[in-house]
Parts: structure tokens; sequence; C-alpha cells
């Protein structure tokens, strides 16, 4: 392993948890999902013992952080359509049938270096990082940090909801011109609102709808769910679609 950076904690107002520590302390882990992947492969150590998760720390340790030099991490060679780039951040359109990140090749952060520029910055991140994620089979901007700090802020952001996110779908079924949906999401709160940009008849589905939605919670599935909660389902969702109603090809 080689030695990527290492500081003492400043004086905590209590015992925080080593993975609680805030991103803004390292120079080289981006977030708090860097950080819990670099100690969950033992690149982490405080005062020379490897690092887990719920150890406490409350000031004054000695925390250094390591790279995996055997550590190689696939390049897939897909061309991405750049909407921004500087040498801090980017803004990238994820095609459908593409997962952000995981464990497979095929992802949005392995295309990331064949189509980015190297940042310049002293805080460059060795790769660079998304910021959130969109579904599988959703279409949409994707920031990405290219440094440790515009990663910090891009997250800080995201946290203190900052952020306002609109997506845009198709769904099925007669729909007031707007609306909002606080119906729970695998048991935990969840807001969407929604509004009717268009409406057309179909003679198979009845009406369909261009609408905008805004989701002011970020839960697994939650604006597929919601749609399909009021009964107006998203075009195509074979998952909480209708029964007999899943477009499978591309008459309407």
């Amino acid at each position: 392993m080689e030695l990527r950076e290492s500081f003492v904690v400043p004086e905590m107002p209590g015992m925080v948890r080593l993975s609680d520590l805030p991103p803004d302390l390292f120079r080289t882990v981006a977030s708090r999902k860097g950080l819990k992947k670099a100690i969950a492969k033992g690149l982490v150590r405080v005062n020379g013992r490897v690092g887990h998760s719920g150890d406490h720390v409350h000031g004054g340790e000695t925390v250094a952080c390591y790279s995996d030099a055997n550590a190689v991490r696939p390049v897939l060679g897909l061309e991405l359509q750049v909407l921004w780039e500087d040498d801090h951040l980017a803004v990238v359109l994820k095609p459908a049938g593409l997962e952000v990140s995981g464990n497979r090749k095929w992802t949005l952060e392995n295309a990331l270096p064949f189509n980015l520029r190297p940042s310049g910055q002293p805080d460059a991140l060795q790769r660079a990082e998304p910021i959130h994620r969109l579904d599988y089979p959703t279409t949409g901007a994707v920031l990405v940090g290219k440094t440790s700090g515009a990663v910090a802020a891009l997250n800080r952001l995201f946290e203190t909801k900052a952020v306002r996110k609109t997506y845009l779908a198709i769904t099925i079924g007669k729909m007031d011109d707007r609306g909002e949906v606080c119906q729970p999401v695998d048991g935990k709160p969840s807001f969407s609102a929604y509004s009717v940009l268009r409406s057309v008849a179909s003679q198979r589905f009845g009406v369909l709808n261009l609408v905008a939605l805004q989701p002011a919670t970020g839960r697994r599935h939650q604006l597929r769910k919601h749609m399909a909660a009021i009964g107006s389902p998203i075009l195509g969702d074979a998952t909480y679609g209708l029964e007999g109603l899943v477009l499978k090809g591309n008459v309407l």
C-alpha cells in the first residue's frame, strides 16, 4: 500500500464514528461513500491501526489513508455526451440502460476517464466521481466531481436539499393538472410533486401525459411508485405498470 495522506483529527464536539468524519477533512477521499469504501478495504488507519467504520474518534488521533496499489479499475470506452466540463466538475448525459456505478464494468463511472479531461487542480481525484444516481432505465444529466473540493461542495448541496431535480416522464391515464403524492416508500416518508405539461388521446392507453416530476426525497424507485400509486404509472414500467398496459414495442 502507498500512503496518500495523513492528518490529525481536530477536536470534535463529541465522539464521532470514523465513517462519519466530515469529508472535507480529507484531501484524497471525496465523499462519505468513498471513505466507507476505503475503510472496508482496510485502507484507513487510526494511530497506526486498521480503522473500522464503528471506531470512534474525538480529536487528536492521526488518520492515515492509503491507496491499494494492486487495484485496477476498468475503463469503459463508451462515448458520452458531456454537457459541461471545467477543471473542477462536469455534467454528463447518462443514457438509458446504463448503471451510474457498481461492480460491473458497464457503468457511467467507468466511462468517465474515457470522456473527461484530467483535472490540473492540487486536489484532483485519480478518477472523477458521480455525485448522485439515476435509475438504470432513466436518461438524464449526472453531476460529476473531478476534485475532492468539488465533490465535498456538491455533496453538501445535495445533503441540504439545495439542488432541485426535475424529471420528465410519460404517464398513462387521466390526471389532475398538478398534484402531490406523500405515500411512504419502503416505510420511509416520501414526497413528490407533479404537473401535467400536455395530454393526448391514445387508442390503446386512453390518455398519455407528458409530466414534470419533482421529488423532494430520494427513495428507490420513488417516482415510479408514486405515479403507480395514483393510478397513472409511467409508460413502459414493467415493474409498477398496469397489467396489460406495459409497453413492449413502438405502437401506442
